[in-house]
């Protein structure tokens, strides 16, 4: 997701990683020229970051050495709402008005990647990333910056609050190892520049701590690229953390609060928008509109969207068609819609369930349960004038 020059060695790990498991890995594709996030990889998540093109070896440049953190309780899976009601990815947009151009974009999208116009083809959800619940209390960690994922004032350098027994973005299909205490947060694909998000939760703190291109590796080492801390009390403005910032998904805004769960599921009701994902050469050229604050080296024509564009599910959609779990899914995306917030090839994301009780298996929704549900079964809503991308971050970083 973030480097904004090197699309094309970051496009061999994304397609190498795409796939049908429902647990993929997200290598990142950057596109940008200055700091900021690009990305593409089968989940879809993007990085934080500019600069420098070319996959990362995992090499460490500034910011503080991480070491070993005391431990208070053990993580779990982090739900629920996380920002206060009037937060955007909590709208109801049923009536909001559709854009002029939506009949055209999503006719474009199918004849640009048949059958039904998504990263793959068809709809597939991807169940790599992990968002893990913050005990309070819980020893914070520094870390080791990474060159080509780092970027000055986008991504914060604050210590992050990490609990025993939690879990980074899967990568590659392998399993998480909870063998020790942090060897869950151990990124198999962070050498080869894979996204491996880590996202910590904590409500005690009134933080969301979101990070692409993390690792704490064999030797208890903490790298990470761009660390995004945003304060869950506060409802965010069209600014977000700064017009022309990356987050932790190259649109700028959470990536938490967009991950719908098993949960949720079986409880029947999801009650936020959902994330999505296209790769880079289906979104339009260096454009981003709100709640969007930044975008990548995209490279797709006028007919496509722009970066974080919100697209609603039609309410003439015929839903009992799809399984009960893919119901759900369905009204939510009817109901709150999906917000375009990174370059990759698997369209939606849902939370991992490997820190949950619940699992996906047991409420009967896989990485196919969607695959009917086509481009133009969609519509794009209103999104006003397109905002060029530039990567001229302002913002004040955080480094407590």
């Amino acid at each position: 997701m973030r480097n904004r020059l090197s699309f094309l060695g970051f496009l061999f790990i994304g397609l190498a990683a795409c796939g049908d498991s429902e647990t993929g890995t997200t290598s990142s594709t950057s596109t940008s020229t200055g700091g900021g996030n690009g990305g593409e990889g089968n989940g879809g998540a993007g990085g934080a970051g500019g600069g420098s093109g070319g996959m990362s070896s995992g090499g460490a440049g500034g910011g503080s050495g991480g070491g070993m953190a005391g431990e208070v309780g053990n993580a779990s899976q982090a739900e629920g709402l996380y920002f206060p009601p009037g937060a955007v990815w909590y709208e109801d947009i049923s009536n909001a008005p559709v854009s002029p151009e939506s009949g055209a974009i999503t006719a474009w999208m199918e004849g640009f990647n048949p059958p039904n116009g998504w990263g793959t083809g068809v709809m597939k959800v991807d169940f790599s990333i992990v968002a893990v619940d913050v005990p309070a209390g819980t020893a914070k960690r520094s870390f080791q910056t990474v060159d080509g994922y780092y970027y000055v004032p986008d991504c914060d350098n604050a210590p992050v609050p990490v609990p025993a027994g939690g879990a980074v973005e899967e990568t590659y299909g392998t399993p998480t190892d909870f063998s020790g205490p942090f060897t869950g947060y151990n990124c198999y694909g962070f050498p080869d520049g894979a996204d491996c998000h880590m996202l910590f939760v904590s409500r005690s703190e009134k933080r969301l701590y979101e990070i692409y291109h993390a690792t704490i590796d064999s030797s208890d080492a903490f790298h990470a690229g761009c660390l995004a801390v945003w304060d869950i009390s506060q409802v965010y403005g069209p600014d977000g953390r700064g017009q022309q910032c990356t987050s932790a998904d190259a649109a700028g805004f959470p990536i938490a609060p967009l991950l719908f769960t098993a949960e949720e599921i079986q409880a029947g009701e999801i009650n936020h928008a959902i994330r999505f994902i296209l790769p880079n050469n289906m979104v339009r050229a260096k454009k981003y509109v709100y709640p969007a604050t930044h975008g990548t080296n995209t490279t797709g024509p006028q007919t496509s969207i722009p970066y974080g564009a919100r697209l609603r599910l039609r309410k003439d959609y015929p839903i009992n068609t799809l399984s009960p779990a893919a119901q759900v899914v369905a009204k939510a995306l009817q109901k709150y819609g999906m917000l375009h917030a990174d370059g990759g090839q698997i369209a939606l994301t849902a939370q991992s369930d490997v820190l949950s009780d619940v699992k996906w298996a047991a409420v009967g929704f896989d990485a196919n349960s969607l695959n009917a549900l086509k481009a133009t079964d969609f519509e794009v809503l209103d999104f006003g004038t397109p905002i060029d991308v530039t990567y001229d971050c302002q913002r004040m970083q955080i480094t407590q």
